[in-house]
């Protein structure tokens, strides 16, 4: 398995890439400039149906993957649905150029009986990059975010051989660039790159999950044969500036393999961010974590039931990225002043990555990997709300 730094590496520089530079059409629909202001799309969103095939970039960093992976050759296909945002929507769709939301099926194989045949289901959304008017060629780039079934998960005595994950059920996170040729007004044909990683956040293990780096050729089809108006009106600055974020999540970990226990965990935070633009917010803030753990004299020894073996924490850097105005994917990089090595918190800094949504007004709900290097922590699932401070002023 990667690290876990490595992976927040990778994400991090793939968005600041291309959420900056995020300014293209999903499929280039708009044949020429005459065409954009001569038919104009109604107002039904565009359906967008695209079939997937990956393979290859089995990613084995370590002497578990390569023992478990030995001999795997990977395949997979995704069917994906999308609708295309219209114009005159949310703020977000135009600047991000109208991207495609949608969900998807994913099934794969990696030709070990140990391993299993994982499918998955989960939501998408396909952001483009700078579009070219009267080109053929078009670019974008996506995140996805799911689950996963049909692991044949690590038994000591029936599957032994599978020393990667410790369950049937585990998240499936994606990360995609493709390039599209237009073949007619209603197909294309596309390649790309795509990271996927497997894991079911330390709630079983084995969990050094499975990554992969697989190439992948698509083909596209648009029911539609009318362009696509992707015109921009002038947005100003955001009226948003200085927040606060108060979060309360929740989760369950094992900790140890011969101990099939499972340790129920939360978190409480208080973040201020302040918004550069509309797509970020960045600020300060801290979280404290609690371990069911630190009751039981078997993991915590003579430090059971004290307040110092139950809690741990310190600060942390907050990081958001909107997508929307009610979608948005959240990570913090924090360091502990206080932290508990039976709880594996056995390395100076925290990371956290996952993806919250508004559910009403300033109520947030979503779910989050927190994580140490190279090992998840527990998977959150998080709920808060958000003080506007421009309303105390």
């Amino acid at each position: 398995m990667f690290k876990t730094y490595s992976i927040i590496a990778f994400i991090t520089l793939f968005f600041v890439n291309f959420a900056f530079y995020a300014s293209a059409q999903y499929h280039p629909r708009t044949f020429s400039l005459r065409d954009s202001s001569t038919y104009i799309t109604d107002e039904k969103k565009h359906l967008v149906i695209q079939l997937e095939h990956e393979s290859g970039g089995v990613l084995a960093g370590n002497e578990r993957a390569k023992e478990s992976l030995h001999d795997a050759y990977y395949n997979a296909f995704n069917l994906k649905i999308g609708w295309q945002t219209k114009r005159g929507g949310n703020i977000y769709h135009q600047l991000f150029n109208y991207p495609i939301y949608g969900f998807g099926l994913y099934s794969s194989t990696f030709g070990l009986a140990h391993v299993g045949n994982p499918y998955a289901v989960y939501g998408f959304v396909a952001v483009p990059i700078r579009p070219r008017i009267n080109s053929k060629w078009g670019f974008n780039y996506r995140i996805s975010l799911g689950l996963s079934g049909r692991f044949n998960p690590y038994d000591e005595d029936e599957n032994p051989f599978n020393l990667l994950i410790g369950t049937k059920n585990n998240v499936y996170i994606d990360f995609g660039g493709q390039v599209n040729y237009q073949l007619s007004r209603h197909f294309q044909f596309g390649l790309g790159l795509a990271f996927h990683h497997f894991s079911n956040g330390a709630l079983r293990l084995p969990n050094t999950g499975i990554n992969l780096l697989p190439l992948t050729a698509a083909v596209t089809y648009i029911p539609s044969s009318k362009p696509f108006d992707f015109r921009k009106e002038y947005v100003g600055p955001n009226p948003k500036e200085d927040e606060l974020h108060f979060n309360y999540a929740f989760g369950f970990k094992q900790l140890d393999r011969a101990n099939p226990k499972k340790y129920f965990k939360s978190t409480l935070g208080i973040f201020w961010s302040r918004f550069l633009g509309y797509k970020w917010r960045l600020g300060v803030g801290g979280n404290v974590f609690y371990s069911a753990s630190g009751n039981d004299a078997l993991i915590a020894g003579e430090k059971a039931g004290t307040f110092g073996a139950l809690f741990s924490g310190g600060p942390a850097f907050y990081i958001d990225h909107l997508l929307t105005s009610r979608l948005y994917l959240n990570g913090n990089i924090g360091y502990y002043l206080h932290k508990n090595e039976f709880n594996i918190e056995n390395k100076p800094m925290f990371l956290r990555i996952g993806a919250r949504y508004n559910v009403y007004k300033d109520l947030f709900a979503g779910v989050s990997i927190k994580a140490h290097a190279g090992k998840a922590d527990f998977i959150e699932w998080t709920a808060g709300y958000t003080l506007d401070l421009r309303k105390k002023k």
